[in-house]
């Protein structure tokens, strides 16, 4: 076995570990999941790991260090972020609904979008990615072209996870879109956007 294949292999098992650890990430695809349906859900996790590729792109041609070392740059992609999340968190919480045990704030919100933007104005994903990928790279592999593959690697079982779990919500899908339950799924996840905001907020690079 190549120092590479090893490397990919050792990768995989770590991204795996990480990809199923809840999160924000994962809030998202259950809540859309819950209260719109498989195919909004799809949509976001498509975002999300959409968001994932484009962040290992961005590491690949070296700008993910540039981030990294740019102070205000992080500071203000963070500031952004961070914004971004607690508005996503705030229309959760406050959006009006209707009594047909449909979607909640937005009927046609694209899910899509939000799921990237989630990730791409994360600048802590970033930051991930340059401390994180670097240490599967084996001694004579192209850096560059190494780092896309983890990425890809990362994005694909991101996608199969994210699966799972809208699968998983199925057999619940008519209990999950009770309006009761729709109004509590949102405030729970709008409460952890709201967190995650917080907590991007107040962090430091």
């Amino acid at each position: 076995m190549s120092p590479l294949e090893q490397s990919l292999i050792a990768f995989t098992l770590a991204a795996a570990l990480l990809t199923v650890t809840p999160g924000l990430d994962t809030a998202l695809v259950l809540r859309t999941a819950a209260a719109e349906g498989a195919r909004r859900a799809f949509a976001a996790a498509l975002g999300i790991c959409l968001g994932c590729l484009a962040w290992g792109a961005l590491v690949a041609v070296g700008l993910g260090i540039v981030l990294q070392a740019s102070e205000l740059a992080y500071l203000a992609l963070r500031w952004i972020g961070a914004a971004y999340l607690l508005y996503l968190g705030m229309r959760l919480i406050f959006a009006r609904r209707v009594e047909t045990g449909q979607a909640g704030p937005a009927p046609r919100a694209n899910w899509f979008a939000r799921g990237l933007l989630t990730n791409l104005l994360n600048p802590k994903v970033g930051a991930f990615y340059v401390s994180f990928l670097p240490q599967f790279i084996p001694d004579g592999s192209d850096v560059s072209s190494t780092i896309l593959l983890l990425a890809v690697i990362h994005a694909a079982l991101g996608l199969l996870w994210f699966a799972l779990l809208i699968g998983a919500t199925r057999p619940l899908a008519r209990l999950l879109r009770n309006p009761a339950m729709v109004r509590g799924l949102d405030r729970a996840t709008g409460g952890i956007l709201i967190c995650f905001g917080l907590k991007l907020a107040l962090s430091r690079p």
